[in-house]
């Protein structure tokens, strides 16, 4: 479950850097099969709702006391003021996702602009064209440093736009 930790405060981090901070209740929501992705186990949905009830008392010092509701298969974490502002404490406003976002909101931002926030990280940066209707590329640190996550870039003439996927999730939805 530590990799459902970290990826919470990878979304929080993701929201406060486009839209800044502000001290309240943050709503995440996953789908059973992310969930059970990061366990590392397939659960049914009340066994993943003990689970994360358990995990997120452990967590409480840092993050708050994360509730945990659901309808159905798909569940609401929601992060008390005192973990979004854990994450705000440490985020790093100077890294690459900070970089990655001021770039793409720069009019007539390019693919050359985001591979350049990229290669500013890593040497090892993979780029594909992707032919799917949904996104036009795909760019990933190919060994997960300083990120594991596939972005997926949009050019939409004027902007550029991401969603970011864990490799799990990306796979998945098999684009």
């Amino acid at each position: 479950m530590e990799k459902l930790r970290q990826n919470i405060v990878d979304v929080i981090e993701e929201g406060q850097l486009k839209l800044g901070y502000r001290e309240e209740t943050m709503r995440l929501y996953y789908p059973l099969s992310s969930l059970c992705g990061f366990a590392g186990k397939q659960m049914d949905a009340a066994q993943m709702q003990r689970e994360l009830e358990a995990f997120f008392r452990a967590q409480a010092p840092e993050l708050g006391r994360i509730q945990v509701s659901r309808k159905g298969e798909k569940f609401c974490l929601a992060v008390p003021p005192q973990g979004v502002a854990y994450v705000h404490a440490h985020t790093d406003r100077d890294g690459f996702l900070s970089g990655l976002i001021q770039a793409i909101e720069k009019p007539g931002c390019t693919l050359q602009m985001l591979l350049h926030q990229f290669h500013r990280y890593s040497d090892h940066v993979h780029l594909e064209a992707l032919h799917n209707g949904e996104f036009d590329y795909l760019i990933y640190f190919e060994d997960g440093v300083p990120d594991g996550f596939r972005y997926c870039i949009t050019d939409e003439g004027n902007h550029m736009t991401y969603h970011r996927f864990t490799k799990e999730d990306y796979e998945a939805f098999g684009f």
